[in-house]
């Protein structure tokens, strides 16, 4: 057995918890399914591509002082980050026959931070800390079963080939429905645990969002915080995207579900979308100088069928989420685990960190070993 302890998922919780298995001394072997690490984190250039200066097509802001465990990590980290554009006038659009309304704009309490590069600069950061011979992309795992005292992970690599690996313990930092949908198990999880498994919503699974890119924030110059709430749509809320070296751009939520967003097509939800920005912000803003679309419900690294119909809302739990024969050998870190907030980058933190106590409690390790810090007194 090469590695103790087997991570499934490279997004926040992934690199979290192979972050303290490394600094714990702890032996691990990450498995990414996509060719990228950060999940359903990507900040991204304006073709789409990773960038280490980019737009959110995933979460976009975060709240140090409401969950000091983000703020704790972006500090460790050192990593700058600044407030969401607030200043101007927000603009409200109740009826497709009406003008838009423009109101005075508030302060946000608490204010919406947002990280200079993009939140995928936490991945990077993360990631440049970790051993590259411990972290595997393109290796989707498909099946996890009992083999005596230890559990053996099977997955297809890049080049398609079907490889396996003996560990003791397996932390499954993604989604708990997009785990019971991709991955088998021997002997078969109970009934109990596959449901609640199923039935819990993955986090931005359901959403998509447009972003129009442009040469300069023209809003701003015209009194215009970039925020827009709309009952006429497609883009329900949007905020201004602008980056911290200057990229100008605005970007939307899409009103309108995963269904039908795939009868629209994309090309269209974009032209619909340019259409309503130019109605909102003047026809500056149909005429950007390039657009972005994120369908998360079309990832299939994220979403399952189930995941078409926006879910409720995520509700704190302290229920375990492994029973049975599995419940001392696998262990669940994604962010909709958190018993504290889940869904969110901060949830993503904390369930890494009780998965990681977990498992180095029951790892049977030698008298020169380093012992896992308190959870209590680790960083993230």
């Amino acid at each position: 057995m090469k590695h103790p302890v087997i991570i499934v998922g490279g997004g926040l919780a992934g690199l979290i918890s192979a972050r303290l298995l490394h600094q714990a001394g702890i032996d691990f072997l990450l498995l990414e399914a996509r060719n990228r690490l950060g999940g359903r984190i990507l900040s991204a250039d304006a073709t789409g591509q990773p960038s280490d200066d980019g737009f959110d097509l995933g979460p976009s802001w975060f709240w140090p002082g409401m969950q000091p465990a983000i703020g704790e990590l972006v500090r460790d980290l050192a990593l700058p980050f600044f407030p969401q554009n607030s200043d101007g006038d927000v603009v409200f659009q109740r009826m497709s026959r009406e003008a838009p309304q423009r109101y005075r704009g508030l302060q946000q309490e608490p204010q919406s931070m947002r990280l200079a590069g993009g939140t995928g600069a936490i991945i990077s950061a993360l990631a440049s800390c970790l051993p590259k011979a411990s972290i595997l992309l393109e290796a989707r795992v498909t099946r996890v079963a009992l083999s005596g005292p230890q559990v053996e992970v099977r997955f297809v690599d890049a080049s398609g080939a079907e490889r396996s690996e003996m560990t003791a313990r397996v932390i499954f930092a993604l989604p708990p429905r997009l785990l019971e949908s991709t991955v088998s198990f021997s002997p078969a999880l109970d009934a109990a645990t596959v449901r609640r498994w199923r039935d819990t919503p993955t986090w931005m699974a359901p959403h998509a969002k447009v972003f129009a890119l442009y040469d300069r924030p023209f809003w701003r110059e015209a009194g215009l915080s970039g925020t827009a709430q709309s009952m006429v749509g497609p883009l329900m809320e949007i905020h201004d995207a602008t980056t911290a070296s200057g990229k100008a751009a605005l970007f939307g939520f899409v009103g309108l579900s995963a269904e039908q967003r795939k009868a629209v097509g994309r090309d269209a939800m974009i032209a619909a979308s340019l259409q309503q920005l130019a109605q909102l912000f003047g026809p500056q803003a149909g005429t950007p100088s390039a657009t972005l679309f994120k369908d998360w419900a079309a990832d299939p690294l994220t979403a399952t069928r189930d995941d078409q119909v926006a879910g409720g809302h995520l509700t704190p739990s302290t229920q375990q989420w492994v029973e049975g024969e599995w419940h001392d050998r696998i262990s669940l870190a994604g962010s909709e685990t958190s018993c504290s907030e889940p869904g969110y980058l901060a949830g993503g933190i904390e369930a890494a960190r009780r998965a990681v106590a977990e498992v180095a409690g029951g790892l049977v390790k030698s008298p020169g070993d380093t012992k896992l810090a308190d959870d209590r007194e680790s960083k993230p």
